[in-house]
C-alpha cells in the first residue's frame, strides 16, 4: 500500500542570494580602487516623506557604503518644483563622482516621473528606466537593466539553470517590471505571454506556465488553482494589508501558503525578489563605473 505524500515548494531564499551578490559587489569595488583609484559612486534622489521610500532609500545607502562604495542622498522637500529637481540632476550627470544616479519613485502628483527619469544620463541610469535603456534592451543591445527584473532573472538562472525553451507567464506590464521582465526572458530564449487586467481566463493563461511572475500590486491574486504543478513562482508584489488588531503585514501578490502545495519553488515576501533589488542596483553602479572609464566589466556581477 503506497500513500501519497504532498511537498512543499522549495522557499527560494533571495536573502542570501543578495548576500552574495553584494560580497562580489565588494570585491569588483576593491579591485577597481586598487587598479584605477576610482571609488564607484551612487546618488540617490528621495522627493518628499514617503515612510516607505524612506526606509528604502535609508538601506540603500547603507549597503552602498557597506561595499565600499561613495554614497550622496539627497533628500528634497515635498514642494520641490520641476526645475529644482532636473536641476540636482543635470549636477549629477556632470559630477565625474558620481557613476549611478537614481530618484526614487513614486513622485510628488505635481512632478512628471517620465520627464524626470529621461533627464538622467542614460549611462548613469542604473535603474534602466531611461528611454534609451529601454530601447536597448528591447532590441537586444547593451543596456542599463532595470534592478528587479534583474533580480527576478538571477534567481531563475540559479534555481532552474537554462531557461531556454521553458513557458513564461508575467502577470503585470508596467515599465518598470512587467515589459522589461519580459524582454530578459525573451532574451534567455522563453516562450512569453504577457497577462495583465484585460486577459481572458487568466487562470487558464497562468497554468500552463512553467515560470510566473507576478507583478500586479494585488493581495494574493495568485492562487493554487493557477498554478502549473512544478512550476517556478517569483512574486515581485509588496503589500501592506490589516490585520486583526489594528496591525498590518507586507504580502506578495500570490498566496504563499496556498501556492506553495503546488509550485516546485516560490519566492517569499518578504525575503524574496526585495533584497535582489538593491543588491542589482549595487551590481548596476560597478558596471556604469567600469564602463565610464574604460575598465574591464565584471563578468560574474549581473546577467
Amino acid at each position: 500500500m503506497t500513500t501519497d505524500t504532498k511537498t512543499r515548494a522549495e522557499v527560494i531564499d533571495g536573502k542570501a542570494f543578495a548576500a552574495r551578490i553584494r560580497g562580489r559587489v565588494a570585491e569588483e569595488v576593491a579591485r577597481i580602487r586598487e587598479e584605477a583609484g576610482l571609488v564607484p559612486g551612487l546618488a540617490v534622489v528621495l522627493v518628499g516623506e514617503d515612510p516607505a521610500s524612506q526606509i528604502y532609500v535609508r538601506n540603500k545607502a547603507r549597503q552602498t557604503v557597506e561595499c565600499g562604495m561613495h554614497s550622496a542622498e539627497h533628500r528634497l522637500e515635498p514642494t520641490t518644483t520641476q526645475a529644482e529637481l532636473l536641476e540636482l540632476i543635470e549636477r549629477l550627470n556632470a559630477d565625474p563622482t558620481i557613476h549611478g544616479i537614481l530618484v526614487q519613485l513614486p513622485l510628488p502628483g505635481h512632478l512628471d516621473e517620465a520627464l524626470v527619469i529621461n533627464a538622467i544620463a542614460p549611462e548613469k541610469d542604473v535603474d534602466g528606466f531611461h528611454i534609451s535603456n529601454a530601447g536597448r534592451l528591447a532590441t537586444g543591445q547593451r543596456a542599463m537593466v532595470p534592478c528587479t527584473p534583474l533580480g527576478c532573472l538571477m534567481l531563475l538562472r540559479d534555481r532552474l539553470g537554462d531557461l531556454s525553451g521553458r513557458s513564461a507567464v508575467v502577470i503585470g506590464r508596467s515599465n518598470i517590471v512587467g515589459k522589461p521582465m519580459a524582454q530578459l526572458l525573451l532574451r534567455d530564449s522563453c516562450t512569453v505571454t504577457i497577462a495583465h487586467s484585460r486577459t481572458a481566463n487568466i487562470e487558464e493563461v497562468v497554468s500552463r506556465a512553467d515560470i510566473v511572475v507576478a507583478a500586479v500590486g494585488r493581495p494574493a491574486m495568485v492562487k493554487a488553482s493557477w498554478i502549473k504543478p512544478g512550476a517556478t513562482v517569483i512574486d515581485v508584489g509588496i503589500n501592506r494589508v490589516e490585520v486583526p488588531g489594528g496591525k498590518s503585514v507586507v504580502v506578495g501578490d500570490v498566496d504563499f501558503d496556498d501556492v506553495a502545495d503546488v509550485a516546485g519553488a516560490i519566492t517569499p515576501v518578504p525575503g524574496g525578489v526585495g533584497p535582489m533589488t538593491i543588491a542589482c542596483l549595487l551590481a548596476n553602479t560597478v558596471t556604469a563605473c567600469c564602463r565610464a572609464h574604460g575598465l574591464a566589466e565584471p563578468r560574474d556581477l549581473t546577467a
